[in-house]
């Protein structure tokens, strides 16, 4: 699979905690946890916006849910602002 562009949906939470380099991923064009497998252990990159962009890479862990959404673990976690942005997802670790 080429590169894919995703868009970050949330944090990995409970109730009452949240992990802070953990996020759920939605992919474009996959819909199903099938498909979302197929993704596991790939390359994750979010870049920053703003004139000296930052990058923080991360791998895909596994699926969540039924929906084809992705869990990613992050080097470091991503700041708040984060979620909504798109992050590139492809080649292998």
């Amino acid at each position: 699979m080429a590169e894919t562009k995703g868009i970050v949906v949330q944090f990995r939470r409970g109730r009452k905690n949240y992990k802070p380099r953990h996020f759920l991923i939605e992919v474009e064009g996959i819909d199903s946890r099938d498909k979302a497998k197929e993704l596991v252990g790939k390359k994750v990159i979010w870049t920053s916006a703003g004139k000296e962009s930052k990058k923080i890479n991360g791998i895909v862990s596994s699926a969540h849910g039924n929906n084809g959404v992705i869990r990613a673990i992050f080097e470091r976690g991503l700041p708040g602002q984060a979620i909504g942005t798109e992050v590139e997802i492809g080649g292998k670790k």
